[in-house]
């Protein structure tokens, strides 16, 4: 069965009168059933262009035309500032992301650990095998960027580095 004919079978459960299809041939089953509820969705789409229609009307053209104030430019300016001279620890490869070696093990690194080139700070564990992540750099660990035991992508920062 491919998508056009699942699609007809959507189309003919909205036209016709029918809540529920179950098709099953020997390599898959599929039922589409239709919600009891009915208008379920056009009692929440008229709400949702109301809510559109009204808002617009309720505010004032000052209320529109307001800048938004400054201050979290200014904010965000500051923490880059603050954040220019860190490096990151970047992960080479796809895969889950262990702190630890395992669960009753202390974490490789901590925020405010001295960490060394070749020190190792973390394990990516990828296709069943666990390879230990190394520091290229010298440095304090300032941030984990990753929770323990998720995934994590390629050149994706676990840790912000201070360098100095």
């Amino acid at each position: 069965m491919d998508i056009k004919e699942i699609q007809a079978l959507i189309k003919f459960i909205s036209t016709a009168g029918v809540d529920e299809v179950s098709i099953e041939r020997k390599d898959f089953k599929l039922t589409i059933k239709k919600n009891p509820q009915t208008g379920f969705a056009t009692m929440q789409q008229p709400q949702f262009i109301q809510t559109e229609i009204v808002q617009p009307v309720k505010q004032t053209p000052a209320q529109i035309q307001q800048a938004p104030s400054p201050e979290p430019k200014v904010a965000e300016k500051q923490e880059e500032i603050s954040i220019s001279n860190l490096k990151e620890i970047k992960s080479p490869m796809i895969g889950t992301f262990y702190r630890s070696s395992s669960p009753d093990k202390p974490p490789f690194v901590n925020v405010g650990s001295e960490i060394n080139a070749g020190d190792t700070v973390c394990i990516i564990e990828a296709m069943k095998l666990f390879n230990e992540i190394e520091s290229e750099i010298k440095g304090k660990i300032v941030k984990v960027l990753v929770d323990n035991a998720t995934p994590v992508e390629y050149d994706q920062p676990l840790f912000l580095i201070d360098p100095s």
